[in-house]
């Protein structure tokens, strides 16, 4: 059912990022971006719209802010993704 999810609708801008300096907000929003294509190529073919767009949520409400997004590398993304599609559980929403 993923495919009934566009995932470039949520990807970051730099200026999304307004909480990074200017320099490092274009940074920011690639990371940001690369942790939400994980989750959607990771993510089963057929997860529920629904699921799929609350993690989404959740990765833009736990990393939009964050410092270490800067500096976190793309294995321990990749770690972090899988953690959560693990993990993930709709009622924690």
């Amino acid at each position: 059912m993923k495919e009934f999810f566009d995932i470039h609708v949520v990807l970051a801008t730099a200026e999304d990022m307004d909480v990074f300096d200017e320099e490092q907000a274009e940074e920011a929003a690639e990371q940001l971006n690369t942790i939400l294509h994980l989750l959607y190529d990771k993510a089963d073919e057929d997860i529920p719209v629904e699921q799929l767009e609350n993690m989404v949520q959740h990765v833009w409400e736990n990393w939009r802010e964050d410092a270490d997004l800067l500096s976190i590398d793309a294995q321990d993304l990749s770690d972090w993704v899988d953690q959560l599609l693990a993990t993930w559980d709709d009622a924690h929403i």
